[in-house]
């Protein structure tokens, strides 16, 4: 028995009863031989975190469009955030913590550049954009590996990153617990980076009463309350006091932090980047890098697709790289 296989007997024998075991995996779409050491999620995991979709994370913006200072989130630190409390869930529940690991660093590698503004704009360029299914697009066939397209991920984790956003359902509870504890993340930092923006100045009292006065403490409250409310059951769920309070912080951040006008203050601009990129390649199709051409020769999407995922897989900076190239006039030497 390698180390794999007793890993494997490992988790077949003392996680909880409702966890996805790797043995018991439903598979990945083409047949791979397996890893000696490793578990089909853990090498899953391992596929995602050295992708350059996960590396490109790092320049992407979270919510707040070119913030000045070091400590703003980005899509990367968002999508550590995520593990972390994902981890600390399924640990506590007993449930496949590598699977729960592979999901949350993967949910987000299809976001757009210039965040939700981004993907606003090439929904409507492109009759429908969601998130979700460009990050499993990733990682079935824009992530190349070992010189085949797609990192050939098992069901388990494609199925997470696919339904990881709010009204989706997830098919393991470690998909249920990435899909929550994004919320819990994406709640409690946006409220810390606009407390430090000054674009909010103060929290409701009942918010720092019921689930606490700092960013640490909120997030305590709601992860103590989800393995309370879910250890045992074949569900991940809040209570229904907490979770009332969540749903409430979270319109209290839509009303005065993601329409705010000063976070949004470079909307425009961004939303104008993206529709001129995405201009100029239809009417010059073929001067997109030749990666992209290969793929709409050698299959049969459309070139607006093919577009988008030029786009969608752009770091702010890049875009605004290609914008500057495409429309700035060079000046003469």
């Amino acid at each position: 028995m390698n180390i794999r296989e007793k890993y494997e007997q490992f988790e077949i024998e003392h996680l909880s009863e409702y966890a996805s075991k790797a043995a018991l995996s439903k598979g990945r779409m083409l047949y791979e031989p397996k890893c000696e050491i490793r578990t089909d999620f853990q090498r899953d995991r391992d596929r995602i975190l050295h992708s350059k979709a996960f590396r490109r994370l790092k320049h992407k913006t979270q919510v707040f469009l070119s913030p000045e200072g070091d400590h703003y989130r980005t899509r990367l630190t968002h999508t550590l955030e995520v593990s972390q409390i994902s981890r600390t869930i399924a640990r506590s529940l007993n449930l496949n913590e590598d699977l729960t690991e592979a999901i949350a660093l993967g949910h987000d590698l299809g976001h757009t550049p210039f965040g939700h503004t981004g993907e606003r704009i090439l929904k409507e360029l492109c009759n429908g954009f969601k998130h979700n299914e460009q990050s499993l697009r990733v990682v079935d066939f824009l992530e190349v590996r070992n010189e085949r397209q797609g990192l050939n991920l098992t069901f388990e984790v494609r199925d997470g990153i696919l339904n990881h956003p709010s009204g989706y359902k997830p098919a393991t509870l470690e998909g249920q617990i990435v899909s929550i504890s994004d919320r819990i993340a994406y709640i409690n930092h946006d409220i810390d980076d606009a407390v430090r923006g000054h674009i909010i100045t103060k929290i409701p009292d009942k918010f720092l009463k019921n689930l606490g006065s700092s960013h640490g403490q909120r997030i305590n409250t709601m992860i103590m309350d989800i393995i309370k409310n879910s250890e045992n059951k074949n569900k991940i769920v809040m209570s229904d006091e907490v979770a009332e309070l969540t749903d409430e912080l979270r319109n209290f951040l839509f009303e005065n932090v993601y329409y705010n006008k000063v976070a949004k203050s470079e909307e425009d601009k961004t939303m104008f980047i993206v529709e001129k990129i995405f201009e100029y390649y239809t009417n010059n199709f073929e001067q997109l890098p030749e990666f992209y051409i290969n793929i709409y020769n050698n299959n049969n999407f459309s070139k607006g697709e093919i577009i988008k995922d030029y786009i969608a897989g752009m770091t702010d900076r890049y875009a605004m790289k290609v914008f500057e190239e495409l429309y700035i006039p060079k000046p003469w030497i």
